[in-house]
């Protein structure tokens, strides 16, 4: 039998708690995210981590990733803990809001600057393109520019091609499919990519939400849904403060329906679920009286 202060991963190793203790801190102080009673889940996967290794303990492997310098394997840590879900039009009332509030309020006001964080496999970058695009037609691809960030380089790595299931655009409709997308052949029978004009208004990179930076932004609307429930209120205050700082005035910040800014100190005016926006440029007012009369008053 297993003993109780120990669990045993996939690769036959036990892992003990002042080790998934260890993994948890480095986790937590790298990008915010606690992995707090999830011990068989981190010990299963980094497991297969440690078996690709041939490394005979995870006290071995913390050593191995903290004294690499090139973070390569850090990276690769938070790529096999970090679990990413997504879908297009997910939490569509979102992308009607930006199709009928958002976008009418930026006509003429040259490009309009979009920040997809935490944009997972990359279905939410494409779907903001998309949205604009059926919204705005050929003025879109003159004016849009997205910014798509996740910690998570293999996610990253997917989102970049572009290419996903047919089963998977069941949300797009037709009109939508013909101007964006091109049907796969051959091997690629089944699946759809994103045609390349739409590619060139997104730019993927690597980014921690726990980082402050200037070289972000600004960004008229930010996208950062569904990832805060995985912190603490500490680290969600954090990351909330480095989203309004890239903020424009005026600019609205939409997070997950499942999420809340209760508790969090932020200087956004409330609009309707999940929808902020920042105080400045426009009448804060009359967008929430229309936001509420969309979407119901909170």
């Amino acid at each position: 039998m297993t003993p109780v202060d120990s669990m045993e991963s996939a690769a036959g190793i036990e892992m003990r708690p002042r080790e998934f203790e260890r993994i948890r801190q480095m986790a937590y102080q790298f990008c915010g995210v606690d992995l707090k009673g999830k011990q068989i889940l981190v010990s299963a996967r980094l497991g297969k981590k440690i078996r690709h290794l041939k490394l005979p303990s995870f006290t071995e492997y913390c050593d191995r990733v903290e004294g690499d310098a090139s973070g390569a394997l850090f990276t690769e840590m938070i790529d096999a803990l970090t679990t990413n879900h997504t879908s297009f039009f997910r939490e569509a009332r979102h992308f009607e809001f930006l199709r009928n509030t958002i976008l009418p309020g930026l006509t003429g006001q040259g490009g309009i600057n979009i920040w997809s964080a935490a944009c997972s496999t990359g279905e939410e970058p494409y779907t903001i393109a998309f949205s604009v695009i059926d919204a705005l037609g050929s003025e879109a691809y003159s004016r849009l520019s997205i910014t798509a960030t996740d910690i998570s380089t293999r996610v990253l790595d997917k989102a970049k091609t572009g290419l996903y299931p047919l089963a998977s655009l069941g949300a797009l409709s037709a009109e939508m499919r013909r101007e964006c997308l091109m049907k796969g052949t051959g091997e690629y029978a089944g699946q759809c990519m994103v045609k390349p004009a739409i590619k060139k208004l997104i730019t993927f990179q690597q980014w921690n939400l726990m980082h402050k930076s200037t070289s972000l932004g600004p960004f008229e609307v930010i996208f950062c849904r569904n990832v805060m429930i995985y912190f603490d209120q500490e680290t969600q205050q954090n990351v909330v403060e480095n989203l309004v700082s890239r903020l424009s005035p005026g600019g609205y910040l939409l997070i997950g329906h499942a999420e809340s800014l209760n508790g969090i100190n932020h200087g956004l005016e409330y609009i309707c679920s999940a929808t902020y926006r920042n105080p400045g440029a426009g009448s804060v007012r009359s967008t929430r009286r229309q936001g509420a009369s969309q979407n119901g008053a909170r």
